[in-house]
């Protein structure tokens, strides 16, 4: 593949909402472009973009693929990212290097959550797109239902440059209704036709609704049609690139992926219309303090890049995907690591296309490449050729909101999940692990429960370490309610020198739940001598790591220390630390004791229609609804619950929302359980013992 110019590119990510045939359509465009020799099947695992095991298993991108070719002189990089909502980090990651984006929809299914995603994805960076409604050979395939659908959804920038000629099974072509031509595919080709008789009446409106945004975008053309002047081909032409690059024209186009209807011309607007990397904004960049720079992508200058995407293969070892933003990147580039100040070693420069690699020379700005086993970078570092005084913005990328506990099926397995999952993580920053130093599990959090599931099966398939899920163990802690007093007497004679420790300490509540213990100290005459009060308070100490219900932490006691004894040969700290645990194990059963259960705040964005279901669950889960607010559109619920009942609460949000609702969720306080679950946890810890 040669070299091209910043002007010349294109880089076009693929969104839309799972099964709407954005692999099948990129699959089409490459072999359109002859780069590769047969169209590839999503469902029989053959496909360019759906290489990994997962994927072709799942027959669903779990990760986006950057699929290039050459079209019309122009190279276009193809971003194809996933559907499923377990992996928007890869869409998210994908839109940051794109300049435009391809919306798909299913003519069948019209506008789905994913539909609605990828445009507010799109909108919140002011990106250009053009929608493809596909599978017009689909049963119920409704091109202007879509249509309507779109504008009502989305505004009147939604303009059909095209019309389809059938549908379902009689589907056969497209009429261009702003060249007004007709394309009819018959077999495998396809050739340019008379616009059959009959289609006027649907022609004139769309038409007309075309011409009415080309006048919007200048003065003098909505003069021009004011005056119900036609407009040139090159006016049209003008005036739908301007319109398309400021957003306020977003084409609509047809087609059908899977009988490669409608995809030629749909590259061919892809590249006359959508920005190439010199059209693009500024980019977002950063000092060390944090304050902006300005930064313009130009192959001018020393090189630059941002890493979006890092693949993990255990043959090949790690491979880093980047764009290059400013400069141009050759074998002799003297490459750093900005984000880490480290210098790092390449060997070859290729371009990816799926899992195929395509050695290249030089990589222009504006272009997409990548090299293998950089040692110290990750996803969203920089790169530069030398030390830089600024960084690019870190990838925005969404936090966790599910966990899962990983188990290993084989003893002596945990140092291989330890560093599979370590390599995973630099192939996918959307998810964390984390030891929890109290429960001893070993947490993995994500983006839902199939974003977890395929990271277990990436463990087993690359790093040949077979795992379970389970659910977490839930922090409880344990208090006390009551008052008492208790004696704790150590004493021990075995021959030579024995041992003697002899405490009473008062038990109470501080209901100050942040502090483990208050050790007071109110011994009198030296009835427990001086050295030994340490003693006590540290026996205290290891004692209330375990409570006496379940063996859950202590927290929120008071420990009064006020009377005891003593033997002035035997005693030693040993004697007062064990008298210190005897009294703590009868006081605390007599105190009254309760498990506290930790209290989450949950920050929940729905649509309106959505309420009363995400309200009426929260109640059903034992929670608490704080406050609701509007925010962008929709409605912020503010709500405690009890995290014992919130571990699965992504999956239950994305079933009763229809995925179209988001949270947060952060540790609050801890709060006495109810006797229900104090009797579970009791009962499951016995059995543990």
């Amino acid at each position: 593949m040669k070299v091209y110019q910043t002007d010349k590119i294109r880089n076009v990510a693929l969104i839309g909402h799972g099964g709407s045939g954005k692999t099948t359509l990129a699959e089409a465009m490459l072999y359109n472009a002859k780069a590769i020799e047969r169209m590839g099947k999503v469902e029989e695992g053959t496909t360019a973009a759906d290489f990994d095991p997962e994927e072709t298993k799942r027959q669903i991108s779990i990760s986006s693929a950057v699929l290039p070719f050459e079209w019309n002189d122009k190279k276009v990089n193809i971003l194809d990212t996933p559907g499923y909502f377990d992996f928007v980090g890869e869409v998210i990651a994908s839109l940051r290097v794109a300049e435009g984006a391809i919306l798909v929809v299913d003519a069948s299914s019209g506008v789905e959550v994913g539909t609605e995603k990828g445009w507010e994805y799109t909108s919140k960076r002011d990106m250009p797109r053009i929608i493809f409604v596909n599978k017009m050979n689909r049963e119920n395939a409704d091109f202007f239902k879509v249509v309507d659908q779109l504008r009502e959804m989305f505004g009147v920038s939604i303009a059909p440059f095209q019309i389809p000629m059938g549908s379902g099974e009689n589907f056969n072509g497209i009429i261009n209704v702003v060249d007004m031509k007709a394309r009819e595919y018959i077999g495998k080709a396809c050739k340019d036709v008379e616009i059959p008789a009959g289609y006027e009446d649907r022609i004139k409106p769309i038409r007309e609704m075309v011409m009415e945004a080309v006048a919007e975008t200048d003065d003098e053309l909505m003069m021009k049609f004011f005056d119900g002047e036609p407009f040139t081909e090159e006016e049209i032409r003008n005036g739908l690139r301007k319109g398309v690059l400021n957003g306020k024209i977003v084409p609509v186009l047809c087609g059908a992926a899977d009988m490669n209807i409608g995809v030629e011309t749909l590259v061919d607007m892809m590249v006359d219309y959508l920005p190439s990397p010199k059209d693009a904004a500024d980019l977002k960049a950063e000092d060390a303090n944090g304050n902006p720079v300005d930064k313009k992508l130009s192959a001018d200058g020393p090189f630059s890049a941002l890493v979006f995407k890092t693949v993990a293969d255990p043959y090949v070892g790690k491979i880093s995907i980047f764009k290059v933003l400013t400069g141009v990147f050759t074998p002799e580039t003297a490459l750093y690591n900005v984000s880490k100040d480290e210098k790092e070693k390449f060997g070859n420069i290729f371009l990816v296309r799926g899992k195929k690699q395509i050695n290249v020379d030089k990589v222009v700005a504006g272009d997409i490449a990548a090299v293998a086993k950089l040692q110290h970078t990750v996803t969203g570092d920089t790169l530069s050729e030398g030390k830089t005084n600024f960084v690019y913005s870190a990838i925005q990328l969404p936090e966790p909101c599910i966990s899962m506990a990983i188990v290993p099926k084989a003893k002596g397995d945990e140092e291989k999940i330890s560093g599979g999952l370590h390599r995973l993580l630099e192939e996918d920053p959307t998810f964390m692990v984390e030891k929890n130093s109290e429960t001893g599990d070993l947490l993995v959090s994500g983006q839902g429960e199939v974003h977890i599931e395929v990271i277990t099966k990436k463990l087993a398939s690359k790093f040949g370490v077979d795992v379970e899920l389970k659910d977490p163990r839930l922090p409880y802690r344990e208090t006390i309610k009551g008052k008492a007093k208790a004696e704790g007497k150590h004493k021990k004679q075995s021959g030579g020198r024995g041992q003697y420790g002899h405490v009473w300490i008062e038990f109470e509540p501080t209901y100050d739940l942040s502090v483990d213990m208050e050790f007071v100290d109110k011994i009198v005459g030296g009835v427990v001598p001086r050295q030994f009060i340490p003693a006590v308070e540290k026996g205290l100490r290891e004692a209330i790591k375990e409570g006496v219900l379940a063996g859950y932490p202590v927290v929120g006691i008071r420990a009064t220390l006020y009377d005891g004894s003593f033997h002035t040969v035997d005693s030693d700290e040993m004697s007062f630390k064990i008298a210190a645990n005897l009294s703590y194990k009868k006081g605390m059963k007599e105190s009254n004791p309760v498990l506290l259960e930790p209290i989450m705040r949950l920050e929940i964005v729905v649509p309106e229609e959505y309420m009363g279901d995400v309200i009426g669950d929260i109640n059903k889960k034992r929670g608490r609804i704080l406050g609701m607010e509007p925010k962008d559109g929709k409605q912020l619920v503010i709500a405690e619950a009890p995290l014992g009942e919130m571990f699965k609460y992504a999956t239950d949000l994305r079933s009763m929302t229809q995925a179209r609702g988001s949270f947060t969720m952060k540790f609050e306080r801890y709060e006495e359980a109810p006797p229900m679950v104090t009797e579970k946890v009791i009962a499951d810890a016995q059995k543990e013992e």
